[in-house]
């Protein structure tokens, strides 16, 4: 059983009773998120922690993705509601790693591999190494800018 999804359908509860819209909303799309990830495949289980953080994140990424679409299309009040549901579901997620503490994973992976130097053909290999490492805390995106960054 997991602590997080409990954790998740006990607020929402409260934030229904409390008449908060967009915290209520967000939590419904996520469990049903959760409940989707959970009745994929071919037999239906319960999630772990770890993986209920792994659909959050997903879904913390596609309201990201959403709103700096929205933003380029010019539609301000879309954009706003989409960084609002993204609020709602960071605070689920484990303390995310600012950009200094993701480069210093990244330095660490990259001399560990011994990757200083190699160029773009290490970029599978520390990525590869530093995923575990930051699941669920960073951006993808980010850590493969960092990786990029210092490989180059």
């Amino acid at each position: 059983m997991s602590a997080l999804k409990d954790r998740l359908r006990a607020d929402l509860v409260t934030a229904i009773k409390a008449r908060e819209e967009i915290r209520s909303s967000t939590l419904r799309m996520v469990l049903s998120a959760i409940t989707n990830a959970e009745v994929a495949g071919k037999t239906a289980r319960e999630l772990s922690d770890a993986e209920v953080v792994d659909v959050l994140s997903s879904e913390a990424k596609k309201r990201r993705e959403a709103a700096v679409a929205f933003d380029e299309g010019g539609r301000a009040e879309m954009s706003a509601k989409e960084r609002a549901e993204a609020a709602v579901i960071a605070d689920y997620l484990p303390e995310q790693l600012s950009p200094a503490e993701i480069s210093a994973i990244v330095t660490e992976v990259v001399e560990a591999t011994g990757s200083a130097g190699a160029g773009m053909k290490a970029m599978g290999a520390v990525m590869g190494a530093v995923q575990p490492r930051v699941k669920g805390r960073a951006d993808g995106a980010a850590v493969a800018a960092e990786v990029r960054r210092q490989l180059a």
